[in-house]
Formats: C-alpha cells, sequence, structure tokens
C-alpha cells in the first residue's frame, strides 16, 4: 500500500524516490559528454577535482565502473550518525565527499571491484565542469525532456515529493527495530549516485532507451557502453552477472536496482524479449538470506542474496517472462 495509514493502494502513477538508478542517468551524460568531445573516459579525475587519492591514475571510466577505489562515503561510519541523526539536513556534493575522499582508497585503481557513491559524485562535479550547466539542467535538457520524461525530476535539496506519492518506510538507522516513514527525509546525501525522482510509467520508456541507446546515446556510445561489463577477474563480477558503465547486466536483463532510504526500485531491459520491468516499492526492508551486518545503505547491483523487495518482485516477473534471474544469482 502507498500509506499504511490509509491503506491507499500503490499506482504506476505514483513519484517515487529512484535511488541508485539516477547513475544510470548520469553516466548517460557522462557518455553524452564523450560524444560531444567535452572529455574521454580515459581522463584522469585530478584533471577535475583535487585532493582525490591517487586522482592522477583514476580515470572517469574506472569510476563509472566502479573500479577506482574511492571509498564510498556512505559507509563511513561518521558520515552515518550524522545522516541519521538529522534526516533532514541538506548536504552538498563537496560535504559528501570530504567523508570518501578522507578514508584510504579500498584498493589501486582498476585491480578490484567495488560500488561506491563517491564515484558518481565526483562524476556528477565532472559534468557540472565540462558542460558549464547545473547537474539539474543537463538532465532536464539532455535525457528528460528528449524522451518525453515529464515526470522525472531530480530534486536536488528539496524534499517534496510530486503528488501522488506513497509514504516511504525504512529500517535503516532505527535502533529499536521499528520502521520509520523517510518519506521527508532530505534526498541531497544522493545527489547525481541516487537523488532523482520518477514513475513506473516514466522508467518504462526510460529502461528501454537505456537498455537500446534509442533517444539517449549515439550507437558508438552505447556499444561501448554494452562493451563495458567487467569480467570474472573482478569479482563479483561474472559471465551472468556484471557491471560496466552504470549499467549491470542480470542473466539477459540490463538495468539497475536503486535505493534511499523507505524507497526501493528495479530497472530492467530485456534485447531478447524487447520488454522492459519496472518495479518500485515504498519500503527498502530487505527479507530473505541476510547477513546480520548487512551493510547500511548499500544498494550494489551485486548485493541480492539478501533481497530488497523490488529485486524479490522484479525475480518473480523475470520468471513469469521465461527468462528468469535465479534466486542464487
Amino acid at each position: 500500500v502507498a500509506n499504511l495509514s490509509t491503506e491507499e493502494p500503490m499506482t504506476p502513477e505514483v513519484h517515487q524516490r529512484i535511488g541508485s538508478v539516477t547513475k544510470t542517468f548520469t553516466i548517460s551524460l557522462l557518455l553524452q559528454a564523450e560524444a560531444d568531445g567535452l572529455l574521454s573516459l580515459d581522463y584522469t579525475i585530478d584533471q577535475y577535482v583535487e585532493d582525490v587519492p591517487n586522482g592522477g591514475e583514476i580515470t572517469l571510466r574506472q569510476m563509472a565502473n566502479m573500479t577506482s577505489g574511492i571509498a564510498s562515503y556512505t559507509f563511513d561510519e561518521q558520515w552515518q550518525d550524522e545522516l541519521f541523526s538529522d534526516p533532514q539536513r541538506v548536504w552538498t556534493p563537496e560535504e559528501l565527499l570530504r567523508f570518501g575522499i578522507e578514508d584510504s582508497p579500498a584498493f589501486s585503481p582498476g585491480t578490484e571491484f567495488q560500488y561506491s557513491n563517491s564515484n558518481t559524485v565526483l562524476l556528477g562535479l565532472v559534468l557540472e565542469q565540462v558542460s558549464g550547466r547545473p547537474i539539474a539542467d543537463l538532465y532536464r535538457e539532455e535525457i528528460l525532456q528528449p524522451l518525453g520524461l515529464q515526470q522525472t525530476s531530480f530534486p536536488n535539496t528539496d524534499p517534496s515529493l510530486s503528488e501522488p506519492h506513497p509514504q516511504g518506510y525504512t529500517l535503516q538507522g532505527q535502533d529499536d527495530g521499528e520502521p520509520a516513514n523517510a518519506t521527508a527525509w532530505n534526498p541531497s546525501w544522493g545527489w547525481t549516485a541516487g537523488g532523482m525522482i520518477s514513475t513506473v510509467d516514466d522508467l518504462l520508456v526510460y529502461g528501454r532507451a537505456l537498455g537500446t541507446g534509442e533517444g539517449l546515446l549515439p550507437p558508438e556510445q552505447q556499444a561501448e557502453r554494452l562493451d563495458s561489463f567487467l569480467t570474472d577477474d573482478l569479482p563479483p563480477n561474472s559471465a551472468d552477472r556484471a557491471y560496466g558503465l552504470g549499467l549491470g547486466r542480470e542473466y539477459g536483463w540490463l538495468g539497475h536496482t536503486g535505493e534511499l532510504p523507505g524507497y526501493n526500485t528495479a530497472v530492467y531491459y530485456s534485447p531478447e524479449l524487447d520488454a522492459t520491468v519496472v518495479v518500485e516499492v515504498n519500503s527498502d526492508i530487505a527479507a530473505g538470506d541476510c547477513p546480520e551486518d548487512k551493510p547500511t545503505l548499500s544498494d550494489s547491483p551485486h548485493d541480492i542474496p539478501c533481497a530488497d523487495p523490488a529485486v524479490r518482485v522484479f525475480r518473480a516477473l523475470t520468471e513469469a517472462l521465461g527468462q528468469p534471474v535465479p534466486v542464487s544469482a
């Protein structure tokens, strides 16, 4: 239901926070900028942002495919304490990155895979710098308007949701074990890694564009994206399940999951079926084979043995469509 108090139902028209599905928009802008000659994915981050550890070695490509080694600010315990002590706080990208950049790198660039929100926030700053435009304008003018996504938005620091919208329920940051209503929590901490809002209907259009490139990327950049999936020498990537340039592959399905406290989303496209599946759930409370120490605020596409709600529904739908994503994945 959209509201536990009123028992209003969820509908395809509701506006919901889509979390890390935002990353697919951000990396699409990065590939557009490459096509326009504004940057190369092989440029290093030190050309744009100072004081990033290993910045002279880390490429924009490594940040987009999560092999940079830059620590994610969302795994910093001090940052988590500050977020949950004041969920309405407005964060700037620079404040977020202070936590990720000041933490030690997880590994040398390009040698391992680790999902990090810091990567995509840094790429948002790069996009603003090379374009000379605010990121909200880039989303709107380069993706939302061309694809006709009229119900999708980037609220930046505005915690409100357009009507109709569901209430969002979470256990994140709740020491008493009771779900909290996170609907009005400020989304600024997600920025270009997780701050967007959309509807099922808009994401059905976008999911197909993401999988085919039509109306979103030139053929060369779409081919680059589809050739970017990491291999099993960078676990947990494999032939069946892999991450690439802001895009995941799950047994033939192309897309991404997303999570912000109270909201959980999955958007996937099957080239074989020419079918798009979108799931929006107004809870991020996981179930299944969950470890006791499941990381707070982890929405990595690889973290699905302990399945979030949207992933459980997505699996069921892929089974019904005849191209299943195994439960063991």
